[in-house]
C-alpha cells in the first residue's frame, strides 16, 4: 500500500533529499508543503501517513518551530531520525555571461542557510540585501521567475535540476562538517531497517516547588550510567522562567534501566512524556567540494 510522506517544498529542499534517503520499506508518495507546520498538520490531520522534518543543525542549533509544535500542538510519536550533511550552493538565473558576485543585489534562502554562509557573503557578497523565505527550494524558485533581477539563492544541489538556475559558487558553507537531524514522524508504527545506534527522547516537566530537581533528575540517569547527548529547555508559554526540558537518551527504549529512572524522576514530582524510541541513520554525499 503507497504511503503518503509530507515534507517542506516545493521540490529540491533538503527536507525532500532527507525523505528520498530515509530507508522506508514500499512505495511512498512524497508531498511537498509549504512550511514545517504544514508537514506536521498533514500528518496529524491524516492528509499524510507521514512527515519529515528538520529537528537540529549541526551550525545554527533547534529548529525552533519543529520542536514547539511537536510539544504543544500535536501528539506524533517520532519514529526514527536522519543525520542528512548540508552543503550550501549559490544559485543564479542561467545567463549567456556570468554574474559577477558584486553585481549581486540581493540573496535569498531560508533563515537557517543564511547564517551558514555568513563568512562566504561577508567575503563575497557584503553588499548584498539578504531576504529570508520559506524554503531554500523556495529561494530558488523565486529566483528563477525573475531571471531579469540580479538576484541569487543559497540552496541545495538539486535546484540546478529542477530550476532553470546555474552554480555560482558551490559549497559555500562556513564549515565542512554541517548536518541536519531530520526526524520521521507518523501516528502508526513503521517497519524500518535496525541500526546500530538508538535514541529514545523524553520531554520533562520540573516541579516548581522543588529546588534542586534538574539535578536529582540528571543524577537519575547518571548513577545508572545511562548516557544523554541533549538537554534543553524550552518555553512552557506559561510565563517566564517555566520550562520544559527535552532530553535525548542514546539507548533504545528497554524494560529495566529507562523505567526505573523515569519512575524515581517522577517520584520527586516530575512529569515525563516520552516523544519517540526509534533507530538513527545517517546519510552520506559523495565527495561534491568544487567551485565553478
Amino acid at each position: 500500500m503507497e504511503k503518503k510522506l509530507a515534507f517542506l517544498g516545493p521540490r529540491g529542499t533538503f527536507s525532500e533529499e532527507a525523505a528520498r534517503s530515509l530507508p522506508i520499506p514500499g512505495q511512498i508518495d512524497y508531498l511537498p508543503q509549504p512550511t514545517i507546520i504544514d508537514v506536521l498538520e498533514a500528518v496529524w490531520n491524516d492528509k499524510a501517513e507521514l512527515g519529515i522534518v528538520p529537528m537540529e543543525n549541526s551550525i545554527e542549533g533547534t529548529v525552533n518551530s519543529t520542536m514547539d509544535w511537536l510539544i504543544h500542538q500535536v501528539d506524533l510519536p517520532i519514529l526514527a531520525e536522519l543525520a542528512l550533511p548540508i552543503s550550501q550552493h549559490l544559485v543564479v538565473a542561467k545567463r549567456e555571461e556570468p554574474l559577477p558576485f558584486e553585481k549581486i543585489t540581493k540573496i535569498l534562502s531560508h533563515p537557517h542557510a543564511i547564517p551558514q554562509c555568513h563568512k562566504f557573503i561577508k567575503e563575497f557578497l557584503p553588499h548584498a540585501a539578504l531576504e529570508t523565505v520559506s524554503s531554500t527550494a523556495k529561494a530558488a524558485q523565486i529566483v528563477s521567475e525573475h531571471p531579469e533581477e540580479t538576484w541569487a539563492a543559497i540552496g541545495t544541489k538539486l535546484t540546478p535540476e529542477i530550476y532553470p538556475l546555474q552554480f555560482a559558487r558551490q559549497n559555500i558553507e562556513d564549515f565542512p562538517n554541517n548536518y541536519t537531524r531530520f526526524v520521521l514522524v507518523s501516528k502508526q508504527p513503521v517497519e524500518l531497517p535496525p541500526s546500530d545506534k538508538e535514541k529514545t527522547t523524553i520531554l520533562i516537566t520540573l516541579p516548581e516547588d522543588f529546588p534542586g530537581a534538574l539535578y536529582q533528575v540528571l543524577a537519575a540517569f547518571a548513577w545508572r550510567k545511562i548516557n544523554l547527548s541533549r538537554i534543553e529547555s524550552r518555553p512552557t508559554k506559561r510565563g517566564l522562567g517555566s520550562y520544559y526540558f527535552i532530553i535525548d537518551i542514546e539507548q533504545r527504549m528497554d524494560d529495566v534501566l529507562l523505567p526505573g529512572a523515569f519512575a524515581e524522576i517522577e517520584a520527586i514530582g516530575c512529569e515525563i512524556r516520552q516523544l519517540g524510541t526509534y533507530p538513527l541513520f545517517t546519510h552520506q554525499h559523495k565527495n561534491e567540494h568544487q567551485t565553478v
